[in-house]
């Protein structure tokens, strides 16, 4: 028996179809048993993690072959929003011009479950926003212990053996059973969701237009230190979190320190990959990387002596780090 597809058929689909037990994969090749994740998510990380929409970025474009290192000039552009840094994310335009592959929104006014398995079947990945409670890949941080909303690349989907496969922060997992149904649950309001059209990639000299696109990164940076501004926010930030207790420091953590360290130990790749004339300045940016670490673990420990007046302090050797390193970009790029 042959699946019929919810949304209409084309030649493509029909030929990557098979029978109803035969799952499809977006991307044949991933698998969760043998997928090995890209290096910047080794162990040797000091941020294993960025955030769930880079590292995402990050492993699909390693399954696909395609380099990930080659989309990192936007973290010259990180900026302190007031109450966090900036959740940084690669410009789609960018992804594309660069890897070939194309970012679309999932427009879902029918069933869910339909709509991904049709782009999974067209040899696409649908990108969809989930409760990481139901993610067995949290165990630990997540699963089944906070609700919280994260992106998962579908790649397999199988609603008859209630099985899903998706790439998620540093590799690549599977779901099943209850947590399948619990994921593809059906809401008030349906999940955001994007699909990545998985094109071919473009023949262009890599290093050559990932060098320009820094140029124009650089060219929309801060005016203003962004590390500075947030050791102005330190002191009253902290009073407040200390209020929420471990819960709030970890949010807290997350969207500051994380962000800003793992910017940073991004940059610090990008230019290494980019040409030795970066070296300085890829230096440095692992150095903040590392400050940021140290930065995070010193204010959980303050905040556990109610000494929140002295948060400021954890921020201050970060403050000319940035400024040799935008400098030194400037000077090079």
């Amino acid at each position: 028996m042959r699946m019929r597809l919810s949304f209409g058929e084309t030649p493509t689909t029909r030929q990557r179809m098979k029978d109803m037990t035969t799952p499809i994969r977006a991307i044949p090749s991933l698998d969760p048993q043998t997928h090995v994740a890209h290096r910047l998510h080794g162990a040797d990380r000091q941020w294993l993690e960025t955030n769930c929409s880079v590292d995402l970025w990050i492993e699909l474009l390693h399954a696909l072959g395609r380099e990930p290192l080659a989309v990192l000039g936007v973290t010259a552009r990180l900026d302190f929003e007031g109450d966090q840094f900036t959740f940084f994310k690669l410009p789609p335009g960018e992804v594309e011009a660069l890897t070939g592959v194309e970012l679309c929104e999932l427009s879902l006014y029918d069933e869910l479950i339909p709509h991904l398995e049709t782009q999974v079947a067209r040899g696409r990945m649908p990108l969809i926003e989930v409760d990481a409670w139901h993610l067995p890949d949290t165990r630990g941080v997540s699963y089944g212990i906070e609700h919280s909303k994260t992106t998962i690349g579908v790649n397999l989907i199988d609603p008859r053996g209630k099985r899903v496969e998706y790439l998620h922060n540093a590799g690549c997992f599977a779901a099943s059973g209850a947590d399948f149904d619990a994921i593809f649950a059906k809401g008030v309001l349906f999940p955001y969701c994007e699909y990545a059209k998985l094109n071919a990639a473009p023949t262009l000299d890599l290093k050559r237009e990932a060098r320009a696109l820094l140029r124009g990164h650089l060219e929309r940076r801060p005016r203003a230190n962004p590390v500075a501004a947030w050791a102005a926010a330190l002191p009253a930030h902290a009073e407040h979190i200390a209020k929420g207790g471990e819960a709030a420091f970890h949010k807290y953590a997350f969207n500051t320190c994380r962000q800003l360290g793992a910017n940073f130990e991004l940059m610090a790749d990008h230019l290494d990959w980019l040409d030795p004339a970066f070296a300085a300045a890829a230096r440095d940016a692992r150095a903040l990387a590392g400050d940021a670490k140290v930065a995070q673990m010193k204010l959980a420990r303050l905040l556990a002596r109610r000494r929140m007046s002295e948060a400021a302090s954890l921020a201050e050797p970060m403050i000319g780090t940035w400024e040799r390193i935008l400098a030194a970009l400037e000077r090079a790029a």
